[in-house]
């Protein structure tokens, strides 16, 4: 934050000495963008400024101004039956449509940051023509720099397609999610029939301290358990299997790494359903127990809160043993002979190798991917729902289950509750956590320490 306070006002005191430095004409483009660049003959690149200039005008006039007054309201009209005098009848009024004042606020600021960083484009334009002119140098016309962008600008052509398409499809709903979390937008305020407002704090306080808390502090639990568990057991055995894949004198080991291989060419979500049908309480698991007499009533696999959480755990290994298993095998293919066999020249048993020398090595170059791999089990929605879609119910949560995850609850809130605002809350409390657990991580590990030349 103070690096961007830093920035803004360094900035400002440039355009304040570049102003009161300038001519009539570089003074004047200061609030008609363009004048200096038509004045210099920069026809295209002027007139293409004073465009961007009239247009951002035009809008703010007759949009701007009012989406930005609606974003601050969010509607005071609600939509609602009037009796028509002339008619006779009760027709439907027209009111404000709260979701869309929002949308159209955060679209008019959006603009105004654009339009913002287009004035700095301009003023560093004219800074460079000033520059140019001290030293008597002329000054490119349209070709030139539309040739410079394809030249030694060419970075900058190539970023500004993404640019622009990450702003318009991930940081513009980005910010209309966030905002969510600070409005009563929820079944009880459903636009267009009914208006929602900012409440400030309270969805944050519902969840953390108010009548969400006792769904939502023991979906928190699950799902950093489920995650450790998922991670940890899938890198734990795919890097045993591994090891016991490349030991030496195991034959077939090209056959071995393809069967292990083909689970992961089947879509995970015809696994999980497969699964899903085999563990049914009649389904052929229990059916075939039942039939051998191991059991006499159906093992509830799914259904049974703790039961279930084992289930999706084990299951989830059938899933990530594979990847981590392939991984795995390439580091230790690539592993340097000479020390292994230095270890064995000094009497080191493979106990010691493996703990001081092998599973280091792989640990040191897996430990992004385990970041990975944590986080996207925080967020794996496929494995739970496809398989228990987060029951067995449990009467004392709010629209969730045993093994709803909070990724999976989330779902449920904007799907089934249509509760927008908790729902957006769990998103960010989901973010921030990938996040802070991603930074905690990685920052302690040996790859990030040693990437920087910490250790």
């Amino acid at each position: 934050m103070s690096e961007i306070v830093t920035t803004i006002s360094s900035s400002l005191k440039q355009y304040s000495t570049f102003f009161k430095e300038g001519s009539a004409i570089r003074n004047l483009s200061f609030f008609i963008m363009g004048a200096l660049h038509l004045s210099k003959g920069q026809i295209v690149k002027g007139s293409l400024f004073l465009s961007a200039e009239i247009g951002f005008i035009l809008f703010m006039i007759l949009q701007g101004f009012s989406a930005i007054g609606g974003l601050l309201t969010l509607g005071t009209v609600q939509q609602g039956w009037v009796m028509d005098q002339e008619l006779g009848i009760e027709v439907l009024a027209k009111g404000d449509n709260s979701m869309l004042m929002l949308i159209y606020g955060i679209m008019a600021i959006t603009l105004c940051i654009l339009f913002m960083c287009v004035y700095h484009a301009h003023f560093k334009s004219m800074k460079y023509i000033s520059e140019l002119e001290k030293k008597g140098m002329a000054i490119p016309k349209f070709k030139d720099d539309v040739k410079s962008l394809l030249d030694d600008k060419f970075h900058i052509t190539l970023l500004s397609i993404p640019v622009i398409g990450v702003i318009v499809f991930t940081v513009v709903p980005l910010i209309y999610m966030i905002s969510i979390a600070f409005t009563s937008f929820d079944h009880n305020h459903l636009p267009p029939k009914n208006l929602f407002d900012w409440v400030g704090f309270a969805n944050f306080s519902n969840v953390l301290t108010g009548r969400m808390a006792g769904t939502f502090f023991p979906l928190l639990g699950w799902t950093l358990t489920w995650a450790f568990m998922a991670t940890a057991t899938s890198f734990i055995f795919g890097v045993l299997l591994a090891l016991l894949i490349n030991k030496k004198g195991i034959k077939g080991k090209a056959v071995f790494r393809t069967l292990f291989v083909l689970t992961m060419a089947v879509p995970q979500f015809v696994s999980l359903l497969i699964m899903r049908n085999l563990l049914h309480a009649s389904g052929p698991v229990n059916v075939f127990l039942e039939e051998i007499g191991l059991i006499s009533a159906p093992i509830p696999f799914l259904t049974d809160g703790l039961i279930a959480k084992l289930s999706v755990i084990t299951i989830n290994m059938w899933i990530g043993i594979p990847v981590t298993m392939l991984v795995a095998t390439g580091i230790l293919m690539n592993l340097p002979s000479d020390q292994i066999e230095a270890a064995k020249i000094d009497g080191a048993n493979g106990l010691q190798i493996l703990k001081s020398i092998t599973f280091p090595q792989i640990l040191f170059v897996m430990t992004p991917s385990l970041i990975q791999q944590f986080v996207g089990n925080i967020n794996n929605f496929n494995v739970i729902y496809l398989l228990t879609e987060g029951g067995p119910v449990n009467s004392n949560y709010y629209s969730a289950g045993e093994t709803d995850l909070l990724v999976t609850w989330l779902y449920k809130l904007t799907i089934e509750t249509a509760d927008y605002n908790i729902a957006s809350v769990i998103g960010i409390i989901t973010f921030v956590l990938s996040a802070v657990f991603s930074l905690l991580i990685y920052t302690r590990s040996n790859s990030f320490k040693k990437e920087d030349g910490l250790g």
